[in-house]
């Protein structure tokens, strides 16, 4: 089994929507897919349970067909930070309960898991004071030893955003398989001299290229399942 952690460098940079046409291109592969997005806030009550959008479209695009509290086993109902979000209802964001999760999901024994963050990569789950530490999903990626594919929003600030993001995750040990250049408005200045920058600046591979609100190329993404898998 392979398995990734799906980050980004920002949020609303595409995680979903790149993480979706991956595990699409990977059942295309005639691999068994499956997303986790462990933490979603912000959702919707559907018959009785909470349901995130993006989890439910991971849900969707997964070659499993499983129901989404396996999925989304966290779903907080504010649309606001997870550890805020969390605290008002009272759970705890916790390695543990991250982990139960995909052990869950690994149960299944897909051949190809991505797990999905929630904002970029420091994500806190909770804030320390004077005597102790803030916890970040990345403590949990970095426990699990998991190897990232980092999203990068292609908009004005992402050279520098996606150069801090990738520096942070090498800080924290961990590889960088790939990276996805997500055209997020359609309207960047200068898009391919930035996403030429990138490339020359990311030791990592570019694994595809979104177009903006465009179907990417299905050859595009079974390159990237290939370097993947």
């Amino acid at each position: 089994m392979k398995q990734y952690f799906v980050t980004g460098t920002d949020t609303e940079v595409g995680k979903t929507y790149v993480t979706c046409h991956l595990l699409r291109a990977a059942s295309k592969a005639q691999l068994k897919s499956v997303g986790y997005k462990p933490i979603a806030a912000g959702c919707e009550l559907i018959d009785g349970e909470w349901v995130n959008e993006d989890a439910a479209n991971i849900q969707q695009a997964s070659g499993l067909a499983l129901p989404i509290n396996e999925i989304n086993p966290i779903a907080l109902k504010p649309p606001i930070a997870p550890h805020i979000a969390a605290k008002e209802v009272g759970v705890q964001l916790t390695q543990a309960n991250i982990e139960k999760g995909l052990r869950h999901l690994e149960s299944y024994q897909p051949d190809f898991l991505l797990m999905e963050g929630a904002g970029g990569w420091r994500l806190p789950l909770s804030i320390g004071n004077k005597t102790t530490h803030a916890h970040y999903l990345s403590d949990v990626v970095k426990a699990l030893k998991m190897d990232v594919i980092l999203v990068v929003g292609m908009r004005l600030g992402c050279l520098n955003h996606a150069l801090l993001t990738a520096e942070a995750i090498r800080s924290d040990g961990l590889t960088i398989k790939g990276w996805v250049a997500n055209d997020v408005t359609g309207n960047m200045s200068r898009y391919q001299e930035n996403l030429a920058s990138l490339c020359d600046m990311l030791p990592e591979p570019l694994l595809a290229e979104i177009p903006y609100q465009s179907e990417p190329a299905e050859d595009v993404l079974q390159r990237a399942i290939e370097q993947l898998y």
